[in-house]
């Protein structure tokens, strides 16, 4: 569970250790230890892990040492994400690359390691974490919005690829969720976007989770490829 350290991954890992997963949250430094602390608090089992995502051999590393320790790898959750919102005319060159870095190739690190065990295994769960955005587009994040259109592709492309190993590879495309990246906005500019919404509120983190839950669980073996949007209606 990548960027498991705050708001919707943290929420992630908190959900599927309450159905019994053993999770290895992962983050930076230090950063995911609160939640396995909460999770270990609540009975659950969990592990924390400090791993820049952007590190291809720090990434695959992470990997062998969860197989070695645990045997095998279930699910792969792929959530670690960050912003460089900024006018195109305006936006440098290094908030581009990091934002791809981190939303996108992260994630292309990600896959191809944990394939592996899955593969030997015969069966996997991989869900990665999209956005409206990449879906509809919003201006001053055409670094963000191209992250999480390419994660969309690439998800589907994978799934094409693995489906026969019994490995499925499905996407969450959350719209507006209550989460410290949202605390940013103004509150103005939230009763605004929640008057796009039809369901008339935004989201939070446990609706995100529930979907990944569902995704990463037996009761969606024969689902893959697939772009689950939970927005309250806010893109169809």
């Amino acid at each position: 569970m990548t960027g498991a350290s705050r708001g919707l991954g943290r929420a992630i890992a908190e959900r599927l250790a309450s159905g019994g997963a053993t999770v290895i949250c992962v983050a930076r430094g230090t950063n995911a230890d609160a939640a396995m602390q909460a999770i270990t608090a609540a009975g659950g089992k969990a592990e924390s892990r400090g791993v820049d995502v952007t590190d291809a051999a720090a990434v695959e590393d992470l990997i062998k040492s969860v197989v070695e320790t645990h045997g095998k790898l279930d699910i792969l959750v792929s959530n670690a994400g960050i912003t460089r919102d900024q006018l195109m005319l305006r936006m440098k060159r290094a908030d581009w690359d990091e934002v791809i870095a981190t939303n996108l190739t992260a994630s292309f690190t990600l896959c191809q390691a944990a394939l592996k065990p899955m593969i030997r295994a015969r069966g996997g769960r991989i869900v990665a974490i999209s956005s409206v955005v990449g879906q509809a587009g919003n201006a001053g994040q055409a670094n963000y919005a191209a992250s999480k259109a390419g994660l969309i592709g690439f998800c589907k492309s994978l799934a094409k690829e693995v489906a026969s190993r019994n490995v499925t590879v499905n996407v969450v495309a959350p719209g507006l969720i209550e989460t410290d990246m949202t605390k940013a906005i103004t509150e103005s500019a939230k009763t605004d976007w929640a008057s796009q919404i039809p369901m008339g509120r935004m989201g939070t983190p446990a609706d995100v989770a529930a979907a990944v839950s569902f995704l990463a669980s037996d009761e969606a073996s024969y689902i893959t490829g697939q772009v689950l949007a939970v927005n309250g209606g806010m893109y169809m």
